[in-house]
């Protein structure tokens, strides 16, 4: 009887032991899944901001009409790979296929700025200097909420990769999530000031 008993509790502590990592692996998924949220949101603000800045731009830069289409093009492509990742941020190839559009988007907008530049009547202008506020501002915003992210991303990976959550984690459908690393090019390279 007394080794009945000492069975009950030792497979009842092993119940709540395994319950416990379940529930604190959820936790940290539905974290990373938040994350994600305060990045679509984002990403969608800056997806909005996009067309305005293109349709103002058109108006100076009618020669420029190729870097505005490809501009519209990117923003298209990586509005449409935001909602698959958005419907599953746990998938890992939606969330390559977002990080691959998200840097050509910003190699795009890279672009526009530096044409911008170019056009002294363009970078007058009221409203597309407000645009352009507008999407830097957001590009901030998308910074910091990609940061929160990636953090909420590696608390959940080191939780079910150590031990003993590694054992529980893969047997109750526990994968491993993407970090959200964009890689643009022309955000490594030093900035150039000039005061001439």
């Amino acid at each position: 009887m007394i080794g009945l008993i000492v069975l009950l509790v030792v497979a009842l502590v092993l119940v709540a032991w395994v319950a416990g990592i379940y529930n604190r692996l959820v936790r940290l998924r539905n974290r990373f899944q938040n994350a994600f949220a305060q990045i679509d949101v984002q990403l969608k603000r800056r997806y909005d901001l996009i067309p305005n800045l293109v349709e103002t731009a058109k108006g100076y830069l009618k020669h420029e009409r190729e870097t505005l289409e490809n501009v519209t093009k990117a923003r298209n492509e990586a509005l449409a790979a935001s909602q698959a990742a958005a419907a599953n941020p746990g998938d890992p190839a939606a969330m390559k296929a977002l990080q691959g559009a998200e840097s050509l988007l910003g190699r795009m907008l890279v672009n526009v700025r530096a044409v911008a530049e170019q056009y002294p009547d363009l970078k007058a202008n009221e409203t597309m200097n407000r645009l352009m506020e507008e999407l830097t501002s957001t590009e901030n915003k998308i910074s910091f909420a990609r940061q929160a992210y990636n953090d909420a991303v590696t608390n959940y990976n080191t939780a079910r990769e150590t031990f003993p959550s590694n054992m529980v984690a893969g047997s109750m459908g526990f994968g491993p999530a993407e970090l959200f690393e964009v890689e643009i090019a022309e955000q490594r390279e030093p900035v150039a000031v000039s005061f001439t």
